[in-house]
């Protein structure tokens, strides 16, 4: 009976302590508030399959191409997090399980394989990067988010364009 009461204890004192401070829970979040939450889980994701092909892709244009994400991408969250701090999202440490998918299905490939998938994977995240920051870039409501949105964009659809062009090469070997 007594570990039943201290465990009921437990439970409740658990329950009462906030688990990430003052952050909007993420289902409850305003459209603005998404935005930053999927465009930090973008760039982590671009950074951590950037790292990984740096290491594992045979092809020295996807390597740099990779070392590019990670670098452009870095620079990106970076000026996220000031954003996100002021709009009480908070910035999940992990990747998104999505992203986590596609980095285990790479982790099995190697060779001309890899980068094919690699490449592939990049073309369809960053056009889908593409249209929903422009798409915030004119109706955030918030200004820094509507701001970075807009001036992150430019370098999304470069980004977009060289995965293009590194996709169209891998596929041609």
């Amino acid at each position: 009976m007594k570990h039943v009461m201290l465990a009921g204890m437990v439970a409740l004192a658990m329950s009462a302590v906030p688990s990430f401070g003052d952050t909007t829970p993420r289902a409850k979040q305003t459209a603005d508030q998404q935005f930053v939450s999927k465009a930090a889980d973008a760039n982590k994701a671009e950074i951590e399959l950037g790292k990984l092909a740096e290491t594992r892709s045979t092809n020295e244009q996807v390597r740099a191409f990779a070392r590019r994400m990670v670098d452009d991408h870095q620079q990106a969250l970076d000026r996220l997090k000031p954003i996100a701090k002021r709009e009480k999202v908070e910035i999940l440490s992990r990747m998104d399980p999505k992203d986590q998918a596609l980095k285990s299905r790479l982790e099995k490939l190697s060779g001309s394989a890899f980068d094919k998938a690699y490449m592939t994977a990049m073309v369809q995240d960053h056009q889908q990067d593409v249209a929903e920051f422009r798409t915030e870039s004119m109706k955030a409501t918030k200004p820094d988010v509507k701001d970075y949105a807009a001036t992150t964009l430019p370098t999304l659809e470069e980004h977009l364009k060289l995965a293009e062009q590194t996709e169209k090469s891998v596929h041609a070997e």
